[in-house]
């Protein structure tokens, strides 16, 4: 019997060259779409160059202090502010800023209906204003 020394029949092997083309192409799409995958161009405002004035202070304090009446004392920024005035004070200082952080604290003596009512009187200044708690450091006695 004779046999041929080359094979005949169908080959096992797999052609690997088009899924290696394939695999290429991927490639160099995604290296394009990364190339093209940057943010928005945004500008910034910048504040006026011959404004030099002094910084304006950021953080707004709220301080309630425990008095002799049945309402506590308000301290705005180290200022005594009364509590009808409150929101017309919190709307000067609030109309020209973007972000609007109040922070609040009172005294350890004092029950939490007059610190909500700060907190009511805030939002109802200016809706979107977001409200800090402070309490007393440990061992400060306050």
């Amino acid at each position: 019997m004779a046999m041929a020394a080359g094979r005949a029949g169908p080959s096992a092997e797999m052609n690997v060259t088009p899924m290696i083309d394939i695999l290429l192409v991927l490639i160099i799409i995604f290296m394009m779409i990364q190339s093209h995958n940057r943010g928005e161009e945004a500008l910034i405002p910048r504040p006026p160059a011959g404004n030099a004035a002094e910084p304006v202070q950021r953080t707004v304090v709220l301080e309630l202090r425990a008095g002799a009446g049945p309402n506590p004392s308000l301290r705005l920024n180290q200022q005594p502010v009364s509590w009808p005035e409150l929101q017309n004070r919190l709307t000067e200082i609030y109309k020209s800023r973007s972000e609007r952080v109040l922070f609040i604290q009172a005294d350890q003596a004092l029950d939490f209906a007059p610190v909500a009512d700060a907190i009511d009187i805030a939002h109802s200044a200016y809706p979107d204003i977001k409200v800090g708690l402070i309490t007393a450091a440990p061992g400060s006695g306050a």
